[in-house]
């Protein structure tokens, strides 16, 4: 679905334009047209993949979602995957967004259920002289506005992980804690392969053997790398804790788990004293102590009482019981 085709001259929006009309607006000296696409089909994208001449493989990627972030150069022109996420009732939704730039062109390609980029449009728009650098400024935009979208994703995983660490201490809620762990870890996996290689990537766009499209527009794209280095150091500190935090939770199950059988141990010696001595006083002898004795009864289970209580008492003291 064409979300929009507009063409721009000197930095100001000219008008709404046709697919058909896009040839003629490129051969405009200082003009150029954005063009945006929201989960197009192969019959969609292939006039603008004639007018934009764009190659087949990038074609081919940006019709199949699920591609590496990546920056690859074809001839003059660039192409750019990125990864778009959300959160949406405590899960993370991805999507893809590609990205052709050129002489002459904008074409961005999303495949994501999400936010658009209607206010990164507005946004260009409103500097104008900025936008007169053309398709590469909007290639940062584009690309400065998905990243600063991980910023509350991250947020988010970070609130979700100091909430775990108030449970793990909290008695009887060791595997649901566990389990909130090893959810919470995918999903820091999932933003970490979309931030860390679109941070290698970009670093190709400053500095260095710099594509063409790129020289007037260096230092935008290094405040991008910029923002993806910290997201980067954040998620790794999110996903290096809840490596702790799992051992912790390990160790508390443990921790449970010895005082279980201390109990099991202490009651287990309790009941073994007074299986002996019940023993003993079960056993068929004709010569029995206090046998025909009135009180050898009630004797022998005082003595028992005794002699568990006096266990009881002691296990009480040494903290198994």
């Amino acid at each position: 679905m064409i979300v929009n085709c507009v063409a721009y001259e000197q930095g100001h929006r000219l008008r709404d334009i046709r697919p058909a009309d896009i040839a003629d607006y490129m051969a405009r000296p200082n003009c150029f047209v954005w063009v945006a696409l929201h989960n197009p089909d192969k019959e969609e994208l292939a006039p603008f993949e004639t007018v934009f001449d764009l190659h087949e493989l990038a074609v081919e990627d940006a019709l199949h979602g699920e591609q590496r972030p990546k920056v690859e150069e074809y001839g003059e022109a660039l192409f750019v995957t990125m990864h778009m996420i959300t959160v949406a009732d405590g899960e993370l939704v991805s999507g893809q967004v590609a990205v052709f730039a050129g002489p002459g062109y904008v074409l961005s390609v999303r495949q994501h259920p999400g936010q658009g980029f209607a206010g990164v449009r507005k946004r260009c728009e409103h500097e104008p002289e900025l936008l007169k650098q053309g398709p590469s400024f909007v290639l940062y935009a584009l690309m400065d506005v998905i990243v600063d979208r991980y910023f509350p994703v991250v947020e988010a995983l970070e609130a979700e992980l100091e909430s775990i660490e108030d449970q793990i201490f909290v008695r009887g809620t060791a595997r649901s804690s566990l389990e909130r762990l090893y959810q919470l870890k995918r999903q820091t996996m999932q933003v970490k392969h979309a931030v860390t290689p679109l941070a290698e990537a970009s670093a190709h766009l400053f500095g260095g053997r710099v594509p063409a499209l790129c020289l007037d527009t260096q230092e935008y794209f290094r405040d991008v790398y910029d923002h993806l280095h910290r997201i980067e150091m954040a998620v790794e500190t999110v996903r290096e804790t809840i490596i702790t935090a799992i051992q912790v939770n390990l160790s508390m199950v443990a921790i449970d788990e010895s005082e279980v059988h201390k109990r099991l141990a202490a009651w287990a010696a309790i009941f073994a004293v007074a299986t002996i001595l019940a023993g003993v006083w079960g056993m068929n002898f004709a010569h029995m102590p206090e046998l025909d004795w009135r009180f050898g009864y009630p004797l022998a289970l005082a003595l028992m009482g005794l002699a568990c209580g006096g266990l009881y008492r002691r296990f009480r003291r040494t903290g198994w019981l």
